[in-house]
């Protein structure tokens, strides 16, 4: 977890948090709060405080003024630009050169939310544009529970606004995104944020080590643990043991299917190989056993709710 946070914060943090500010400038359009639905706003009228008025955006996106026949459309202008459009309105039948200053006192449309395994998960209310890796800081970074992997949900929220005429970015139509979290945090991978969006950091993930070793079973994973490591964890390989195929079951993306990668933990001791780094829900075999006959046990043990081919394996 230390390890973790030192990279969270040296890292990945800085990297991104300075390429967004270069990249963005102080005055992007991208990094100024567009008002939503529900946002609470002080407008105030210079000389002229009998017009000031705390307004909420109603399910139109409209605001309704003092002395004015018309709303006022609200939903997705910024503060400077709003207060340019009440200036006209009222520039056409009430004041010669109206002043008005427009702030965002609630902010209640504009929110993003982290649950999970993390130090303070909840809701948080952005007034700018926020990373992924920006938004787990606030949330406190990832918990000692954390295993390797977030997905981002993009339900959607009550504003989604951009500029007219403006390009779509390529994940707008993004409706569940996963990530490695270590490659979150070390900035090999960078995703914005926007309202409505809800982020799961996953709790230890779950390899197995099965067959002949000490202590066959299930290990909770909360950082990358290599093939050997996870020997290691199942107290080693029993002396009658063929070391030099030591297979790995792996899960093919969106499919029910297993690859099958055959290594010699020989070679790796001796250093003629290198020691692989484990996915979340891989099988150790260290055994003869067909692919189908593991999976079979493994689907008994968790169905029957008693752990029979497998025990539960603390990490060193």
């Amino acid at each position: 977890m230390k390890h973790y946070m030192r990279l969270f914060l040296s890292l990945g943090l800085v990297a991104l948090l300075a390429g967004a500010a270069s990249s963005q400038g102080p005055a992007s359009d991208d990094a100024r709060y567009r008002i939503g639905l529900q946002d609470v706003l002080d407008i105030q009228v210079f000389k002229h405080p009998e017009l000031n008025i705390k307004a909420a955006v109603n399910p139109n996106g409209m605001i309704y003024l003092y002395r004015l026949a018309q709303p006022v459309k609200a939903l997705c202008r910024t503060e400077r630009e709003l207060s340019t459009d009440i200036e006209a309105a009222y520039k056409v039948s009430h004041l010669n050169d109206p002043r008005v200053n427009v702030t965002v006192a609630e902010q209640k449309s504009q929110s993003v939310s982290v649950i999970g395994a993390v130090q303070n998960p909840g809701r948080f209310f952005v007034n700018k544009r926020v990373h992924l890796l920006e938004l787990l800081a606030l949330a406190g970074g990832p918990n000692k529970e954390s295993g390797t992997r977030l997905v981002v949900a993009r339900a959607g929220s009550s504003t989604n606004c951009q500029e007219t005429g403006a390009t779509a970015r390529p994940d707008d139509d993004i409706a569940v995104v996963g990530f490695k979290l270590r490659d979150i945090q070390e900035g090999r991978k960078s995703f914005w944020m926007q309202p409505g969006d809800i982020v799961s950091v996953s709790e230890a993930d779950v390899v197995y080590v099965y067959g002949n070793v000490q202590k066959p079973g299930q290990l909770k994973v909360r950082e990358p643990i290599t093939l050997t490591q996870a020997i290691a964890s199942a107290e080693g390989v029993k002396s009658a043991s063929e070391k030099d195929r030591i297979r790995i079951l792996r899960q093919k993306p969106d499919s029910i299917e297993r690859d099958e990668i055959v290594l010699s933990l020989n070679d790796i001791e001796k250093g003629r190989a290198t020691d692989p780094y484990l996915e979340p829900n891989d099988i150790v075999a260290v055994s003869k056993d067909g692919t189908k006959a593991i999976l079979n046990g493994l689907a008994k043990a968790i169905s029957n709710g008693i752990p029979s081919i497998f025990t539960r394996v603390p990490l060193p």
